[in-house]
């Protein structure tokens, strides 16, 4: 069976023409037919299991509202929904403990020379060795902690018949039901941010059925509790034993139809037709520097749960959901995903084992990008802490790695996705948090180094724990400082918030530059500031410049000058900046196997797999790095990338997906989202390191963003690095550098349509294939807009608020066979230009390019002219040769007019 793809290069626009207004008109055979994503209906973005939940991290499903999280197991008798508040933490200032913020409890005035006189000896020094110098044990660190547990419990129901359980992401809203006895039970859940509270309801098919007893567990680490239940009220309030912090919860149980009644330790409703019940939950921790303590949360928690008790559960529901879709629905993907009719354990299973239908495997790629920006919603709006290794769901009183805030990478993969996935409100709390490590960074730069400016380290927590610790492999890492700062810019480049940028970025952003025009020190072997000492995370030994530290370094200054140049200030310190990039490493050296250098030195090994690729920041999430601007850096990238492997654990793949993503190899993106998908995603979708981290849930997220748009080299690339497996689709919403919004449709691999609306008034470039050939611009009046291009890039004038369409002016229809390949046989090609508005097409040539060992008959040939409509035809035959490997192969046609040039991919699938 034959494949007829098309690929535009413009669009035709006959408006004009006739004197119409409006949009384009379509037709069966005409480009701007595609549907955009936002106009289609896709299928619901929503996760389902037709059993409860044996395990909280596997298979738990998570509701969160940035400050409240719970993950609801769907158990029957006993349901249970364990939640989390995300300022209750062990740890920090407490009675009785000196905490001082990781910074050495006694002065160390030879520690930093001796660390370095040591690296300058002997070049590589041992971790274990700096350690000792410049480490200590964590004392008063803590971990984020479980607030416990809501009980439903409603009694042996019995057999049970229908059961499913289900996260509902478009909505925000998760739910159980089940038949017993002849009637449907059914539950909801979801967390409120209009309402600042979790909520659940319980109803019925028959009045009366519904008996349920509501309780909180109380885990250990807080003896002094206090349990009351005050009619529909229950109330847990008491004092950490680590560290004091006050902490309260309150559940309001409201029933329609039966009774309420006050238990012991539970509210009891009998014989209620449906059951609503309210949770909040708050602490006395507050961000300020240094005792970290506020009010107490009894007024407060009061406060929000009265609020929420008095309304109905409609209206709770309602504002809810409009809430949340109001971020969620701001990025529509279509990439030819359908329905699958199987639970999500299995359609994962199936993906893993490839026994997918391609449109199911797609939704399940669909589902997984969605639901990271989810889980970022879920876990990270204003007025509360970022989210954490865990987002803002944590299982246990003392958890993995304490669900801390590790920033030699993870903190800053969780907001990846913000910015260009449209969620931007979602990075307030990162930016608040950085900001309040200012006060304590400062501290630690200026005792444990002598120097200006602000600091942290490796690792670093609520209570602003901004020194080290001793764990030879991750405790150093003052570039952190630099890698937040890098999250400030980013926000000001995508919403040209001037206001931002001088209240709030560039004030961080000069207190870290300050601290490392302090901290650089000479490199005696060739003069250039160099960091020392220096570590690329987390493995290797401690030298003098390493790549990373050079990379993140270069980076800051560099945007702290731009940063200061743009808001005309402080032109003696950009001087100073300027000096100093004059001199600094810039970490950027092609080694021995043509490598990217990990290390000043050339000591790369290419047998090395670690999971970290931490040499490559200038890649991504920096620009130092591009291949259109530094392509002999990009190919050492690739180099080392390659040699690095696919493996990893899940936020290692997440990262590679940006990386190649980045390296314009959508295929090979492609691949690292199958490999994070097949060996690092847990039945509820969970990334896991092992055990669940949620850094690779957004990073994954972010690489899909960065294959379909990217804007980090001063153009907006639309479908920069497509994979052959979306041949067709559309998206909408994504967010590009400079205050744009984009959308696009696109067939066989080449865009149908280009949509970008500017929140500012400007000029803006784009690039792609499509623009290599005749298009036109228009407004959403349909007015023509005047544009140049320039090879693949196009530029025009936007207008604030304006939207605009691209469209092509000639079309290539590509023919293959749909079916796979196998070695030794051949593929037929059918090319065919014409233009949508039937013009005459002017003879062309075309040729096809295939892989090395490939052939095709012929390699190039003159287009046949077709009358009446006058297009243009070619035929080829490509042979596939006897060794051809299992994989799908990167062929390519070239269509030539005068004028210009077309490149359409053609993937061809060989199976042995």
């Amino acid at each position: 069976m034959a494949r007829r793809t098309r690929a535009y290069a413009g669009v035709a626009v006959l408006c004009a023409a006739l004197g119409l207004s409006g949009m384009v008109p379509a037709s069966a055979d005409d480009p701007v037919s595609a549907t955009p994503a936002h106009e289609r209906e896709l299928p619901p973005h929503r996760l389902w299991y037709e059993e409860p939940a044996t395990s909280w991290e596997d298979e738990g499903l998570p509701i969160g509202n940035g400050h409240l999280g719970g993950v609801v197991f769907g158990t029957v008798d006993v349901e249970r929904v364990q939640f989390n508040e995300k300022t209750l933490w062990t740890g920090g200032p407490a009675p009785g403990r000196d905490y001082t913020n990781g910074n050495w409890t006694s002065p160390r005035p030879d520690a930093l020379a001796d660390a370095r006189r040591l690296i300058e000896e002997n070049g590589e020094v041992e971790p274990e060795a700096i350690a000792e110098l410049l480490g200590q044990s964590k004392t008063g660190y803590g971990s984020y902690s479980t607030f416990g547990e809501l009980r439903l419990d409603v009694g042996d129901v019995g057999a049970v018949d229908d059961y499913v359980r289900d996260l509902d992401i478009d909505d925000g809203v998760a739910s159980v039901a089940y038949t017993a006895d002849g009637v449907r039970y059914t539950r909801e859940f979801f967390a409120s941010y209009p309402d600042g509270v979790l909520v659940a309801r319980l109803s019925a098919d028959e009045p009366g059925a519904l008996s349920v007893d509501v309780s909180q567990t109380i885990p250990d680490g807080r003896s002094n509790t206090e349990v009351t239940v005050d009619g529909a009220r229950l109330t847990v309030a008491g004092n950490l034993d680590d560290n004091g912090l006050r902490f309260e919860s309150q559940v309001h149980v409201t029933a329609d139809g039966g009774t309420v009644g006050a238990g012991e330790e539970a509210v009891m409703v009998e014989n209620a037709d449906a059951v609503t019940i309210v949770l909040g939950a708050g602490t006395d921790y507050s961000d300020e520097y240094p005792e970290y303590r506020g009010d107490d949360p009894h007024e407060r928690v009061t406060d929000v749960v009265d609020a929420a008790a008095d309304s109905s559960y409609q209206q709770l529901r309602d504002a809810h959901v409009a809430d949340h879709r109001d971020l969620f629905d701001r990025v529509a993907l279509d990439i030819g995903q359908e329905l699958p009719g199987i639970p999500t354990d299995q359609l994962l299973d199936g993906y893993a084992s490839g026994t997918l239908e391609a449109p199911h495997a797609r939704y399940l790629e669909t589902l997984y990008t969605q639901y990271g920006r989810y889980l970022l919603v879920a876990s990270s709006r204003p007025g509360s802490l970022p989210a954490n290794l865990q987002g803002v769901w944590a299982e246990g009183t003392s958890n993995p790695w304490s669900a801390d805030y590790h920033v030699n990478i993870n903190l800053q993969m969780n907001y990846w996705p913000a910015e260009v996935m449209n969620l931007a409100e979602t990075a307030g709390p990162l930016h608040e948090f950085i900001d309040a490590l200012r006060a304590p960074g400062r501290v630690s730069a200026g005792e444990m180094f002598d120097a200006s400016g602000w600091v942290v380290h490796n690792e670093t927590n609520p209570y602003g724990y901004t020194g080290v610790h001793d764990w030879p492999t991750a405790f150093w890492f003052p570039e952190a400082n630099g890698w937040l700062s890098r999250h400030l810019w980013e926000h000001y480049l995508f919403t040209q918030d001037d206001e931002f940028l001088a209240d709030t970025a560039y004030p961080i952003m000069k207190g870290a530059s300050e601290f490392w025009l302090d901290f650089l020190v000479e490199d005696p072997r060739d003069g250039t500031l160099v960091v020392s000492p220096s570590y690329s995370p987390e493995h290797g030994p401690y030298t003098a410049g390493a790549a990373m530290s050079q990379q993140v370094v270069w980076d800051l200054l560099t945007t702290t000058t731009a940063a200061a140049e743009e808001l005309d200030v402080d032109e003696e310190f950009r001087a100073t900046l300027r000096e100093t990039l004059d001199q600094l490493d810039p970490g950027l050296r092609i080694g021995s196997w043509g490598q990217l250098q990990e290390w000043k030195e050339d000591i790369d090994d290419p047998g090395d797999r670690h999971r970290h690729v931490s040499h490559l920041y200038a890649l991504h999430p920096g620009n130092q790095i591009a291949p259109e601007t530094t392509p002999e850096y990009a190919e050492a990238a690739e180099v080392s990338l390659n040699a690095r492997g696919d493996g990893g654990t899940g936020w290692s793949k997440a990262w590679k997906i940006n990386f190649w993503a980045r390296l314009l190899d959508g295929d090979r993106a492609h691949t690292m989202l199958r490999e994070q998908l097949t060996g690092s995603t847990l039945p509820n979708l969970w990334d896991t390191h092992p055990p669940f981290q949620i850094d690779g849930n957004f990073g994954g997220t972010a690489g899909v963003g960065e294959m379909l748009v990217q804007s980090h080299v001063g153009v907006i690339d639309v479908l920069p690095a497509l994979p052959s497996a979306w041949a067709g689709g559309s998206v909408d919403g994504l967010r590009a550098r400079g205050g744009f919004t984009v959308g696009a449709s696109w067939r066989a691999g080449m865009p149908t349509e280009v949509r970008l609306s500017s929140d500012e008034s400007g000029e803006v470039s784009l690039r792609s294939e499509m623009f290599t050939a005749p298009v036109r611009v228009y407004r959403e009046n349909g007015r023509p807009v005047e544009h140049s291009t320039d090879g693949d890039v196009l530029t025009f004038a936007t207008s604030a608020g304006a939207n605009y369409r691209i469209v092509p002016q000639v079309r290539v229809d590509i023919e293959r066979p749909d079916d796979a390949r196998r070695p030794g046989s051949s593929v037929p090609v059918s090319v065919e230009l014409s233009a949508p508005d039937r013009r005459a097409v002017p003879a062309t040539g075309a040729s096809v390019e295939v892989p090395d060992g490939w052939s095709a008959e012929p390699e190039s040939v003159r287009m046949r002219a077709v009358p009446p409509r006058g297009s243009a035809t070619a035929e080829f035959t490509v042979n596939v040769p006897d060794d051809a490997a299992d994989a799908t192969h990167p062929l390519s046609v070239e269509v030539r007019a005068d004028e210009w040039t077309i490149r359409v991919p053609v993937p061809v699938e060989v199976h042995r």
